[in-house]
């Protein structure tokens, strides 16, 4: 409605217009005809008001005889005669209204405006040409000078903001708006190297002949290198100051840069903790160059604050552990010489627990002072719980072990404090069993553990048939992957009861099945210098295992199970490291093996023994080549492993042997060989390794699989 309302109005301006010309020229005539008879002929006339003259009002054709105009907009006419002004007081019937002219320049501003609802607000694109990427990217290259000489070109370009956005832009406009940054980026490294007089300034040029191709050109001058002059640390007693001093590993005329600045900045940051100074703070630095020398004078201001010593424990947060447990974790006593590292001690303590989402340690000023005169200082933890209840699982598969997938349910604190229960699935086509076991953490002393588990098995092995329930008690301080520890040790007490079935030990072939009680009192202790607990690269661990066990079959039998052995780990190159181990075991103090349970022989072969032959399947063997087992063995191993990124590639050869006496030896070896992949996770390396046996005996497999977490060894 307000479309054609607008069009009605511009229509019936124009009608109006007409009339308007039309009435003018009546009015020129009117004084003429209208002048009264008798009156003077110079009498001049009366101006007349056509707002209040009724005559103009007459001379205005009726609205009501107006027509809207169509629609649509009329298509164009051929030019017509023009069309005679009807006289005042009639309208043009709308049948008879001419058609609409052709528009002339001149014309086409009197015509009626298109209607609204007509008008298309959207431009056409139908001819329109997009500009394309192709057509508007340049490409430069990037030239560097002045840097050379001094050796900072390639910490530019590793930082140059020209290079790292790629060799193409927009447009030039952007290619000098990279190579502004670029330098103030070389007046920074020029800086940081001590060369504070150093400017840089840049071009971007078109290169003759190449169409698109700029180059822009990076032009420094260092100018002269400043170096340091006196080197003071002000604003705190001789002791501390001295401290620092040490610590601090700059000396005058040695040139002033940045990293080496700060670097020894933070070691002082770090030392003066170390002795006695928690509070320790530094200043801004202060250097002032002499332009004349070319040397800059170092101030370092220190705030060292009171030398302190241990106090005791405080807590806040949310409170996993009381003040009685968390005493249990300090390896320093109350009155001894504050020590940040103690401090780091203790906070890694807390973080192996596991049961917090985090946790700091802090020290706190008593305002107290020893005995000896430095202030006793608390440490406040800061407790925040996490979650207690985890789910964890593995799978592997091994050739003579089959499919075993291992399922594990633990709630960390069940028993405040430290006091966890567990409980363990086995699932595999040749093991099944469950377990549940109580362990307490850091019980009555740091690292200590007690821990009773109880568990049921069934296995279906080549050696053995056996259904076993295992009751074991023990102590121990283990490594975790938080904290990995150079010593660990574990003793207890074991005892089992099994039904097994083992070889035939007898020309017949029969495999008599019987029923075994053994105790043992296990024990072992390991020497852990490697740098990784899943993934070494580099030490060695020393490990010896004694279990005296005495097995009751009709009789008692006693005997000693022991175990010796040594890995290494040597890095060739930052990707290759080389990798050996040598095992040695025995059981003495019984004649033949018959006196002993099938599951507590000795045997070899296997993932984590000798890679090419079937889990436990070298050495002696029955007539349906079932393995007898042994006394003793000894084992070797060597082994490549490549890393390069998330992936790694190990060949490796190992090498053991079964014997029926309880002196171990090395003669008639068996070799295995092959190669493996890892893939390196944050909680391990996942280990697929294939091998062969070099030396094959009648019932050897040609091709062993292994599939698991870790490295072998």
């Amino acid at each position: 409605m307000h479309q054609a309302g607008s069009t009605g109005a511009a229509r019936i301006g124009r009608a109006a217009g007409l009339s308007l010309i039309a009435l003018a020229l009546a009015c020129l005539a009117a004084p003429l005809a209208a002048q009264p008879r008798g009156q003077s002929d110079k009498e001049p006339a009366q101006a007349v008001d056509p707002a209040t003259d009724p005559s103009f009002d007459a001379a205005l054709p009726p609205l009501a005889n107006l027509q809207p105009p169509p629609a649509t907009e009329p298509s164009p006419a051929p030019l017509a005669p023009a069309a005679t002004t009807p006289a005042p007081g009639t309208a043009q019937p709308a049948a008879e209204q001419p058609a609409a002219p052709a528009l002339t320049p001149d014309s086409a501003l009197a015509q009626p405006l298109q209607p609204l609802a007509t008008f298309n607000p959207n431009p056409n694109t139908a001819n329109a040409k997009a500009p394309t990427t192709a057509t508007t990217r340049i490409r430069y290259t990037v030239k560097v000078e002045g840097l050379d000489k001094v050796g900072l070109t390639g910490e530019f370009r590793d930082h140059s903001a020209l290079v790292k956005d790629g060799k193409k832009a927009a447009n030039t406009a952007q290619v000098t708006a990279r190579a502004e940054e670029d330098v103030q980026l070389a007046e920074r490294i020029l800086r940081s190297e001590g060369y504070y007089d150093g400017v840089a300034s840049y071009t971007v040029a078109p290169v003759p002949g190449e169409k698109g191709l700029y180059v822009a050109t990076i032009s420094a001058t260092p100018g002269p290198r400043y170096d340091l002059g006196t080197i003071a640390i002000t604003g705190s007693p001789p002791a501390p100051t001295r401290l620092a001093r040490e610590a601090l590993p700059l000396k005058t005329g040695e040139p002033i840069r940045a990293v080496k600045v700060e670097a020894g900045e933070a070691l002082v940051a770090l030392k003066l903790p170390e002795e006695g100074y928690p509070f320790a703070k530094l200043g801004d630095r202060d250097i002032l160059l002499d332009s004349d020398t070319h040397t800059g004078d170092y101030t370092l201001p220190l705030t060292a604050g009171p030398k302190s010593s241990f106090g005791g424990l405080r807590t806040q947060g949310d409170k996993v552990f009381g003040l009685k447990h968390l005493e249990v974790f300090p390896r320093f006593k109350p009155g001894q010489l504050y020590d940040s590292r103690e401090v780091d001690d203790l906070r890694q303590a807390l973080v192996a627990t596991s049961l917090f989402s985090t946790v700091a340690v802090e020290p706190v000023d008593t305002g107290r002072q020893a005995p000896d005169g430095t202030e006793i200082v608390d440490l406040m933890v800061t407790q925040q719980k996490g979650p207690w209840h985890s789910l964890s699982g593995s799978l592997g598969y091994g050739t003579g072990e089959g499919i075993k997938a291992t399922g594990t349910w633990t709630d960390r604190n069940m028993f405040p404090p430290e006091g966890a229960l567990s409980g363990t699935i086995i699932a595999g086509t040749r093991q099944q069993g469950a377990s549940g076991s109580f362990r307490r953490s850091n019980a009555g002393q740091r690292d200590k553990t007690f821990q009773v588990s109880l568990s049921a098995n069934r296995s279906d092995l080549d050696a053995y048939n056996a259904n076993t329930l295992d009751l074991l008690v023990n102590w121990s301080r283990q490594s975790t992957p938080i904290w990995q520890k150079t010593w660990t040790y574990s003793y207890g007490v074991e005892i089992v009861g099994t039904n097994e079935k083992g070889a035939a030990l007898t020309p017949t072939g029969e495999r008599p099945r019987r029923n075994y009680l053994i105790g043992a009192l296990p024990v072992q202790v390991e020497y852990d210098r490697s740098n990784d607990l899943l993934n070494p690269t580099k030490g060695f661990r020393l490990l010896a295992r004694v279990s005296p066990e005495a097995s009751l079959h009709g009789s008692v039998h006693p005997y000693v199970r022991a175990t010796g052995q040594a890995t290494a780990y040597f890095p060739l190159s930052d990707s290759f490291v080389l990798a050996g181990r040598a095992l040695v075991s025995s059981i003495v103090g019984v004649s033949s093996v018959e006196e002993i349970a099938p599951s507590r022989r000795v045997y070899s072969g296997g993932g984590g023994s000798v890679r090419g032959y079937g889990y436990q399947d070298i050495g002696p063997k029955d007539a349906q080549h079932h393995p007898i087992g042994g006394l003793t063995s000894t084992e070797f191993a060597i082994e490549g492993r490549y890393r390069f990124g998330n992936f790694g590639i190990v060949p490796f050869i190992d090498a053991g042997r079964v014997g029926e006496s309880s002196t171990p030896g090395i003669s008639h070896l068996r070799y295995g060989a092959g190669i493996g992949a890892r893939y390196y996770t944050n909680f391990g390396p996942l280990r697929l390794d294939i091998a062969t046996p070099l030396n094959r005996q009648p019932g050897d497999s040609r091709i062993a699989v292994y599939i698991s977490i870790g490295q072998a060894f």
